[in-house]
């Protein structure tokens, strides 16, 4: 393949279009608006949402729900996922970030409990769940909260 040969995807990319330019472009005199109305005039047209006076969709829905922004956000991962690791290592979240166990880090870790741990590990974490410590320890680990 070389530059000259190089075509933007199918359907991504748009012909110019030149708005009331004269009756040979196909789109003079009313440049695509139609008649008349409120979308033919400028600034014309509704807001988003708005139903033409009826109780808008939006407005006829309950609320829902409550999002508490103080709420610390934990990436979460269980003991059966950190076998991976060598008898010994020092797992912490940027351990599992290098080895693509977890994607993002949020507010810290924390180590849940399901699943199997063979190996001993010291674990680095912002908490851990009460099974994820026994596991830990019962495999000769170390569960230490940071």
């Amino acid at each position: 393949m070389k530059l000259n040969e190089l075509k933007p995807a199918a359907g991504s990319a748009k012909d110019a279009w030149r708005k009331g330019r004269g009756a040979g472009s196909g789109n003079g005199k009313t440049a695509g608006k139609g008649h008349k109305g409120q979308n033919a005039r400028s600034g014309g047209g509704v807001r988003p949402g708005f139903e033409g006076g009826q109780l808008p969709l939006y407005r006829k829905l309950p609320k829902r729900g409550f999002k508490n922004r103080f709420a610390t956000n934990y990436v979460t991962v269980n003991v059966s996922e950190l076998n991976v690791f060598e008898n010994g290592a020092v797992v912490d979240l940027e351990a599992l970030l290098a080895k693509k166990i977890v994607r993002k880090s949020l507010d810290g870790l924390k180590v849940l409990g399901n699943g199997e741990l063979t190996k001993n590990l010291t674990v680095k974490a912002a908490a851990f769940s009460a099974t994820a410590k026994e596991k830990i320890t019962a495999a000769g680990g170390q569960a230490e909260e940071v």
